[in-house]
């Protein structure tokens, strides 16, 4: 009998055609809003909490479910000149990977604290820093934050001037302190970050709560299930 893993990965190889050379089935950037709307207790769960939910039993198995790894890269964002790579792009072959990665950012501190939220900018770093991801079958690029574009372009721009063909941005609004401060900012990213086919939300009810949120949506976007329903082209590999 195939095992699953083994039966995964034939699929996901199928996909790329018998000419196509990858290195892993998913390139995933997160990026990690630290503009000034986000104090610095706030910053140290949303930091620790990104760190725990990677090394959480049920996320590290997501992350090994198939043959092919998965790639992960992190960035912190806010003003428009303000975007802060922690983590380039890393192959997660083991355990060991993961334990490093979740330490790295764990130890972290955040590279600015006093600029506005420029989520367009912040769009358009993370797409450049997928162009230079190695070749994977798909694109992921997770947006969390607190509040609304507020500098510089928005992400409709982005989407029209960056290479966003082959990336789903998916969303984790950490919610206002009020109900229709909640509202208007998940119908924000609803109706303008969530960006490619299959692109979801997923809301923290407060920084306390990021860990938890985080950790659903690392387990939606790794899961196999997931990945073996998609049919589409290999993301950054020359064809």
């Amino acid at each position: 009998m195939v095992a699953p893993a083994a039966r995964l990965a034939a699929a996901l190889l199928a996909l790329a055609g018998p000419a196509t050379a990858v290195e892993c089935r998913q390139a995933l950037a997160l990026a990690l809003d630290v503009s000034s709307s986000v104090d610095a207790e706030e910053d140290t769960l949303q930091r620790g909490g990104l760190a725990a939910a990677l090394i959480a039993p049920e996320v590290a198995a997501a992350f090994f479910a198939a043959d092919l790894p998965v790639t992960l890269a992190v960035y912190e964002w806010s003003g428009r000149y303000n975007q802060t790579l922690l983590i380039d792009w890393r192959l997660i072959r083991d355990a060991g990977d993961l334990l490093d990665v979740a330490e790295t950012l764990a130890a972290s501190r955040r590279s600015h604290d006093d600029y506005p939220t420029a989520m367009g900018h912040a769009l358009g770093y993370g797409a450049g820093l997928l162009g230079r991801a190695p070749a994977c079958l798909m694109q992921t690029l997770d947006m969390a934050g607190d509040g609304e574009n507020n500098e510089g372009f928005g992400p409709a721009l982005a989407y029209a001037e960056f290479p966003f063909a082959e990336i789903t941005v998916n969303g984790l609004v950490v919610n206002a302190a009020d109900f229709e401060g909640e509202q208007s900012l998940i119908h924000f990213y609803r109706s303008e970050v969530l960006h490619g086919p299959g692109a979801f939300l997923e809301v923290a009810q407060g920084f306390a709560d990021y860990e938890r949120a985080m950790r659903r949506k690392l387990l939606r976007e790794l899961s196999p299930p997931v990945i073996g329903a998609l049919s589409l082209a290999p993301a950054n590999v020359a064809r």
